[in-house]
């Protein structure tokens, strides 16, 4: 019997429509080979950058439209969305860009030479060619930047994979339209439609990561469901990348000398971090060392000022909503806790922002306080006052890998190279794969040079999933040897035909 999906209101609860039916073994199995058919239409790079503009082209067309539909299922507001699909239609323009200029082929040539040491060396060319289907599993949190047309999406067309999406539950309505978009956008550009493919349920999530011709997966989503499709992708007869962002806690560490220079204005900027969005961003400051002390405590008086004014905001979803509601309360409930702005319900299904107030010496050995320890998604930080270097450093030393680390820092210790700054940033990047000086987390630019992945349970690899470099998590790189020229792919010959950046016997062109 088919299982109804459904649209559903965040700010009433109320159903609105319904979009279609969860996805059964036999239909997840078909939309995988569907996918794969395409895989050769997608080998052609001028296609698959034209396909990316058309998709960026398609969003912007309707935006009115997707935006509508998106905050009717997420309740995240005209303003904050109009701006995601403006970066999700960048996203989708730069990894054309990147298709372009085809710098993340890698090729390598090293001729032939019978004199070289210690033994001759053949003709060796070396480049990256597309794993095969991808499947990406929808955010929750980001309907469209990390959704159907996002960055997964994205990176896995531009290294010539073709894609089936499985959409969140919290925004089914805007994932049939955004697919639908992309899907058409195929068809302008000459691929099949299948080059993506969209599909509902939680049947469909678990048979995905299975399929035998499923050769990657990306996720973004909580820690339990991440890592129980990572485990399934590993456990395959033959086993497959899962590049998946799970959670991240995101510390800040504020010096002695920064709070004492600026205390009031940092105290606000966290209180605008956490909030943002509601606390529904994976790099919202979770965890906040806060120095003893008067210039702390100005800090903290500052904090709770904006945290007082700050809106209240609806959450994705029930589920979410009471698991906010209930990680807040206990995390208040732990003895010597303080909450000087409690977290709670607000009119409607909204709920109130807040934060909590522990020791460092509380933190620093395993016990009742761990709670404090892992990501409350909304909401909510937790301040922690530290006294002295050794009480900082033992907190530090607990944490988990994450998305981001952040440390404001003084003036004159900010110049200091061999200072007590460079000591905590060497801390910190050991932690996560973001660093940042003097700002906060939320908020990841789409630039070449970014990283937004880290450590376990941040990320189950080493890759980013925004930036340039996220289309290598969906390539493998292939050598031929002593390959007849007539052989060889177009971007492995001596004539370079297709204008590529390669390395030819050591030297880069």
């Amino acid at each position: 019997m088919a299982v109804p999906v459904w649209s559903v209101d965040p700010r009433t609860g109320k159903r609105r429509e319904e979009v279609g039916t969860e996805a059964t073994p036999e239909e997840v199995d078909a939309a995988v080979r569907a996918a794969a058919t395409a895989l050769p239409a997608l080998a052609d790079r001028s296609v698959r950058s034209r396909l990316l503009r058309a998709a960026a082209g398609a969003l912007e067309e309707s935006a009115e439209a997707v935006i509508a539909a998106a905050d009717a299922e997420t309740a995240l507001g005209v303003p904050r969305l109009t701006g995601e699909l403006a970066r999700t239609a960048f996203q989708l323009r730069a990894f054309a860009g990147v298709v372009d200029e085809g710098g993340y082929l890698e090729v390598i040539i090293d001729h032939a030479d019978p004199a070289a040491r210690p033994v001759p060396r053949p003709d060796l060319r070396r480049y990256k060619i597309p794993l095969g289907v991808v499947a990406v599993y929808a955010a929750s949190n980001f309907p469209l930047a990390f959704s159907v047309p996002g960055g997964d999406t994205a990176s896995a067309l531009a290294a010539g994979c073709p894609v089936v999406v499985k959409a969140h539950p919290d925004h089914p309505a805007t994932s049939a339209l955004t697919a639908e978009l992309l899907r058409r956008a195929a068809v302008r550009t000459g691929l099949p439609a299948d080059t993506v493919v969209l599909l509902h349920g939680f049947t469909a999530g678990v048979e995905l990561v299975r399929h035998p011709l499923v050769a990657a997966a990306g996720f973004t989503g909580s820690i339990p469901g991440g890592r129980a499709l990572f485990d399934a992708a590993t456990a395959r007869p033959r086993p497959i990348p899962f590049y998946g962002e799970l959670g991240s806690l995101n510390p800040v560490v504020v010096t002695e000398a920064a709070a004492a220079e600026r205390a009031e204005r940092i105290g606000t900027g966290l209180a605008g971090s956490f909030t943002l969005g509601s606390g529904q961003f994976c790099t919202k400051p979770g965890l906040v060392l806060v120095p003893s002390g008067a210039a702390g405590d100005r800090l903290v008086a500052a904090l709770t000022g904006a945290t007082r004014d700050a809106a209240p905001g609806v959450l994705l979803d029930s589920r979410m909503r009471d698991n906010f509601l209930n990680g807040a309360a206990a995390r208040a409930a732990l003895p010597a806790v303080t909450a000087p702005v409690g977290p709670g319900d607000a009119d409607g299904l909204a709920v109130r922002p807040g934060y909590v107030v522990a020791q460092a010496c509380d933190l620093a050995a395993e016990g009742a306080y761990d709670l404090l320890l892992d990501e409350c998604f909304g909401p909510l930080t937790v301040v922690v006052r530290y006294t002295g270097q050794e009480e900082l450093a033992a907190v530090l030393d607990r944490l988990p890998g994450n998305l981001t680390a952040t440390a404001h820092l003084g003036a004159a210790e900010a110049a200091q190279e061999d200072g007590p700054a460079a000591v905590l940033l060497a801390r910190l990047t050991a932690l996560a794969g973001r660093v940042l000086v003097d700002g906060w987390p939320t908020g990841v630019a789409v630039a070449p040079a970014q990283h937004h992945g880290g450590p376990y349970p941040a990320t189950t690899s080493t890759a980013t999933s925004v930036g340039a470099t996220a289309v290598d998590r969906w390539l493998r790189p292939v050598a031929y040897q002593d390959t007849p020229p007539a052989l060889l792919p177009l971007e492995l010959r001596d004539a370079n035909p297709l204008g590529l950046p390669r390395r030819v016997d050591g030297v880069r062109q």
